[in-house]
């Protein structure tokens, strides 16, 4: 699996007709809703907006497209088999279209959003997907500064702190890096 480290967008003009296809890295819905509402305000005049988009939960993949108007099946389904194609997840694919008075035809329409879709994947800053843990873990105050320097070898993060006798502390790092942790902290719990 494979994810968009940050936004990118391309455009294209296929017989006066004006493509901008936009991706975006996303953890949930909510991002994407935020991201749609922004597009449409941002583009209040253009023609359609379709989108794809691919997420991953702990529930398993949640995806949806929409062809926005144009004909069932030309437009967001061909963005969402490249989002597919190259595994991406957590991931939102827009693409605009300012109709340029010539119509496409179904055919021509499929392999405008298709071709939109797949220019602006590669050239998006991709990166493979990294499953990460949240764990909760409580230490003393002569342990922080020696988990805090693990945690940076092993690419995690303090995600909260709570300081009392003792430091209350949620933790977010790869999957793969747990058992590490655990050698030096073996009092670590799944969130």
């Amino acid at each position: 699996m494979q994810c968009v480290k940050s936004p990118h967008t391309i455009e294209d003009i296929i017989k006066k007709s004006r493509f901008i296809g936009m991706i975006f890295p996303c953890q949930d819905e909510q991002t994407v809703i935020k991201h749609l509402k922004t597009l449409h305000n941002d583009y209040p005049d253009a023609t359609h907006i379709v989108y794809a988009y691919r997420l991953k939960t702990p529930q398993g993949f949640v995806y949806r497209f929409h062809d926005a108007g144009e004909p069932s099946g030309t437009a967001g389904k061909p963005i969402f088999q490249h989002l597919e194609g190259k595994n991406l997840i957590d991931v939102l694919l827009v693409v605009i279209r300012y109709f340029g008075g010539i119509k496409l035809g179904a055919g021509g329409l499929t392999r405008a959003y298709g071709n939109a879709a797949k220019r602006v994947i590669d050239e998006a800053d991709i990166e493979p997907f990294i499953e990460m843990a949240t764990v909760s873990l409580t230490v003393t105050y002569s342990q922080l500064q020696p988990l805090e320097y693990a945690l940076k070898k092993l690419h995690g993060r303090i995600v909260d702190q709570q300081f009392a006798e003792q430091i209350k502390l949620v933790l977010e790092l790869p999957e793969a890096q747990l058992p590490t942790l655990r050698q030096s902290f073996p009092l670590l719990e799944k969130i």
